[in-house]
């Protein structure tokens, strides 16, 4: 019997996105889709233990003070559950061991990689070891762009997907990892996911293909498991051919691109053991 979609959308102080993921879940046919409040998970009435699709969507989480999602990954560090002892991160870790899925879009990209859930080299999901700075241009990047993606990655959401078009609306996404060293895994270990790219599909370093310089054109990364994705562009955003700035100029199907990312993680949960 395949396994239900239990999704939920992590919603707090400033972020703005979790009706679209929600939404888009649906679409992919989830079978239970929350959007819960940190705040819920705080005080222990919602427990991520119910779920196994973990959304965490884009926004300016706690007003991206200290930067992008730092505020929100040290309470996620440093934070215990209301009426015991565990912290929220132990929580977190546990729903990750137990073979749940994570996305992170933007503001969730951000958040994961400062909590060190990405790219999480040997598995250490407490230690950052990368970090998403301001955007060359030195503004907020509101545009589309091209990505390629990678046919040897590990990553469950993009299975089956080549080149697509999604949004980006960021002033810090510029992927910038600790060191050469941890570039090097990153590569070596095919944990790329998306790479800006020009409409050829070949990846760019040039503005604005590129929007925000980051090194290697990444756009995205999964974790060695391929169950931790983030990414900068938004597919929440192209859920359907209307959501497409040249819709009613060009012949596009029904269904935007951006729904294939949850589609892929429906039916990656229907089909695992669990």
């Amino acid at each position: 019997m395949a396994n239900k979609v239990k999704a939920i959308v992590l919603t707090g102080n400033g972020t703005n996105c979790e009706m679209e993921m929600a939404h888009a879940c649906k679409l992919a046919g989830a079978d239970k889709i929350d959007i819960v409040h940190i705040s819920e998970l705080l005080f222990g009435e919602k427990r991520l233990s119910d779920y196994n699709f973990l959304n965490l969507p884009g926004g300016f989480l706690d007003g991206d003070d200290l930067g992008s999602a730092k505020a929100g990954a040290n309470r996620f560090l440093h934070a215990s559950i209301s009426g015991g002892s565990e912290m929220l991160i132990e929580e977190l870790l546990k729903f990750i061991n137990a073979g749940g899925l994570i996305l992170g879009v933007c503001n969730g990209f951000q958040l994961m990689v400062k909590l060190g859930l990405l790219p999480a080299l040997g598995n250490n999901f407490t230690r950052q070891s990368a970090t998403l700075m301001y955007n060359d241009s030195g503004r907020f990047e509101d545009r589309w762009v091209y990505l390629k993606a990678n046919a040897q990655s590990p990553c469950v959401f993009t299975r089956n997907i080549d080149v697509v078009y999604y949004p980006v609306r960021h002033g810090e996404g510029k992927f910038v990892p600790e060191s050469d060293a941890i570039l090097e895994a990153i590569e070596e270990k095919n944990l790329v996911t998306f790479q800006y790219c020009d409409a050829n599909g070949s990846m760019t370093m040039d503005y604005p293909a590129n929007p925000n310089g980051s090194a290697q054109a990444i756009a995205a990364i999964c974790n060695e498991t391929g169950r931790l994705f983030g990414l900068m562009p938004h597919p929440e955003a192209f859920l359907h051919r209307t959501n497409h700035p040249r819709w009613t100029r060009e012949d596009l199907p029904e269904e935007g691109q951006g729904l294939a990312i949850f589609k892929n993680a429906v039916t990656f949960i229907r089909s695992k053991e669990f």
